[in-house]
């Protein structure tokens, strides 16, 4: 083609593009920005019109710019989410607050917050594992740690019918208790941690609740054989009883039932600056009553709206048996703080877990191993230069006291602890690479209960008695050790040499300061 040729034709698309222009921009422009306006105009109509009808109904805009729906029941450590203090704080911040009491359905409470009609809940770690278990889904995300129970749960029997832990060793035995409730998981943590070999396949009789449990004790006899496990305020009802007593109490499991505060995976992903202000209220509100006089006016007047009225003294004892987690404990427990022993939120998560699998309460670990998959720490992490009031928080010490000679030499023996047997050879005092493996998985589980430990070493009955019983002591001694090198306060255990009856092996007792 000649140049000529080339650029007759070059103009006549440039013509034919100008013209293509100049039509948009007469024409089609004008008409979409006409149809745009008047999209804008019929919208801004009908909120106008919204406005006009909000108005003649005597309403008005809208104070709150979201909310937020929390579904919880009415146990007395969730009195500080149903407080002035809490609802207020939201408020104030332009979020409003629902409540919903599901009574303790927790299948239903993650179901709802699968769904959306839930955005917050409040879950027992346990309750949390062993729904999501059910399910088959991790619908849900830990962002707080509530509180943790230690003594408000607790098993209570006659003291001629079971004086100590090793009498429920009894094929007789069964617990009286509220199925998928604390009370469930403190027998179940009681069964891992003690040798209670001897029960029957299915030990657990299941009732409504705590009321059924105080209604089944009233109507029972003194020689069934009968364990009633339940919560405050009927541990204290059933104790006016003399011959009644607490055979052990969620006091002696750190960590064993943890109320914590949970938020949809949906929720939080498109609401998270409102997740973040619901956890800093909610901390706000829980030091407005560090002070454990107003807790526990808080407690009665939260029971009393809530229909089940508490005396002066059950609230105290109530009070006494929650440790409500502040903010520096919350920054601890999600590692937001270096340098604390508290157990992180993941090793928590973990230690139930492995307590509803040993237990034979769920079958699979529903986070695959993952226990991360439970919990999102980035909420607290933004929280780790918040102060809720003038007064600085402190993390209070879990230690147990250092024994004198004479408190050992009186410690009362609770039971034996569930542990592996260690076979030593004839004649030697030192571990084997399966013993020290056995030992470490022992060290878990014996910082996770709050009891002294006394290691009880064995020897042969051939030979020579005092070297044998010379022996026995080493075996002991070998494994105190061993324990203390893996994390056991040294403080809280002791090794000593029994009377050589013909086994090589060492066993474990748990006890507790007399009274």
């Amino acid at each position: 083609m000649s140049k000529g040729k080339l650029l007759a034709v070059s103009i006549v698309w440039l013509l034919i593009l100008a013209v293509g222009v100049i039509t948009w921009k007469t024409i089609f422009a004008p008409a979409v920005e006409q149809t745009q306006a008047e999209l804008e105009r019929q919208e801004a109509e009908r909120q106008r019109k919204e406005r006009e009808e909000a108005l003649k109904k005597g309403g008005s805009n809208s104070h709150y710019r979201s909310q937020v729906n929390i579904a919880l029941d009415g146990f007395s450590g969730y009195a500080v989410l149903r407080s002035p203090e809490f609802e207020e704080t939201l408020r104030q911040q332009g979020i409003k607050l629902n409540l919903s009491d599901d009574g303790a359905n927790y299948p239903a409470r993650l179901e709802s917050l699968k769904k959306g009609t839930t955005d917050m809940a409040v879950f027992t770690i346990d309750a949390l594992v062993k729904t999501s278990a059910q399910m088959g889904d991790l619908p849900a995300t830990i962002v707080a740690v509530i509180d943790e129970t230690v003594g408000a749960d607790a098993i209570v029997a006659y003291k001629q019918a079971y004086p100590n832990v090793d009498a429920l060793n009894d094929p007789a035995t069964k617990f009286v208790l509220t199925p998928d409730s604390p009370s469930e998981t403190l027998a179940r943590v009681v069964i891992s941690r003690f040798q209670l070999d001897q029960l029957p396949a299915n030990p657990f009789i299941e009732v409504r609740d705590a009321a059924a449990v105080l209604e089944r004790y009233k109507q029972a006899k003194p020689a069934d054989k009968l364990a009633y496990v339940l919560w405050e305020p009927f541990v204290s009802q059933m104790l006016k009883n003399e011959r009644m007593h607490v055979v052990v109490d969620s006091s002696r499991f750190p960590s064993a039932i943890v109320d914590v505060l949970v938020v949809s995976d949906d929720f939080i992903a498109k609401n998270r600056e409102v997740v973040r202000q619901v956890v800093e209220a909610y901390l706000k509100a829980n030091y407005a009553y560090r002070d454990d006089s107003r807790r526990v006016q808080l407690v009665i007047d939260d029971a009393a709206a809530g229909g089940s009225p508490l005396t002066q003294d059950q609230a105290v004892r109530l009070v006494d048996g929650v440790w409500w987690k502040n903010t520096q404990e919350n920054l601890a427990h999600f590692g937001a703080r270096s340098g604390d022993k508290l157990p992180h939120i993941e090793d928590m998560i973990a230690g139930v877990t492995a307590v509803l699998r040993e237990s034979g309460s769920i079958e699979k670990d529903p986070t695959d191993g993952n226990p991360n998959y439970l919990y999102n720490d980035s909420i607290l992490r933004d929280l780790t230069d918040f102060q809720p009031g003038v007064e600085s928080e402190t993390i209070r010490g879990t230690a147990m006291p250092k024994l004198t000679d004479e408190q050992w030499n009186s410690l009362v023996q609770i039971g034996k602890a569930r542990a592996p047997t260690l076979v030593f050879a004839r004649g030697r005092a030192s571990l084997t690479e399966r013993s020290r493996s056995l030992l470490d998985e022992l060290a878990g589980t014996l910082q996770a209960t709050r009891y002294y430990v006394i290691v009880r070493g064995n020897a042969s009955l051939q030979g020579d008695l005092e070297a044998n019983k010379r022996l026995a002591e080493q075996r002991a001694q070998e494994v105190e050790r061993y324990l203390v090198a893996q994390g056991v306060d040294r403080d809280r255990i002791r090794a000593i040499g029994v009377e050589p009856s013909g086994s090589t092996s060492v066993s474990f007792v748990l006890g507790e300061v007399a009274y």
